[in-house]
């Protein structure tokens, strides 16, 4: 294993978890939706999958004692809790400003554009994502 191979490891299963939301939504509603391959939120995380991919790879290479793999460890913590969290919590809040200003307001301002609402994940979306990745990594390790 290359010393940049946990880096594209993460890249790449981040981009097939992210292709595989943008082909699901054309396969469950027969329209392409180009947004979906780079929008957040939805199942699994890609997020989780990535940053998980990257610890884990990190891991089988440098060894999991190593100060390299608590770093890259604390990094994918910070952002699953975000996801889960904070993001989630903007989208619902986006949720919520939406339903308000189409019940209660008559007119709204013709250029004002709905807040996107699918921002964060539940926390098993990101559970979903991080043993997708987890499992790549170890995949990947033993294959190479």
């Amino acid at each position: 294993m290359s010393a940049t191979e946990p880096f594209w490891l993460a890249l790449g299963i981040g981009f097939v978890v992210q292709g595989y939301k943008g082909f699901r939504t054309f396969f469950t509603t027969g329209r392409w939706n180009l947004r979906r391959f780079v929008e957040t939120g939805g199942m699994p995380s890609s997020h989780a999958a990535s940053v998980a991919a990257l610890s884990t790879g990190v891991g089988l290479r440098e060894g999991f004692g190593s100060s390299l793999f608590g770093a890259t460890l604390f990094f994918s913590l910070i952002v699953m809790y975000d996801a889960a969290g904070l993001r989630r919590a903007a989208g619902r809040q986006a949720m919520v400003l939406n339903r308000l200003i189409d019940e209660h307001f008559k007119h709204p301002e013709e250029d004002a554009q709905r807040l996107f609402e699918l921002l964060g994940h539940t926390p098993f979306e990101v559970l979903v994502g991080a043993l997708l990745g987890a499992a790549t990594a170890t995949l990947w390790h033993w294959m190479t």
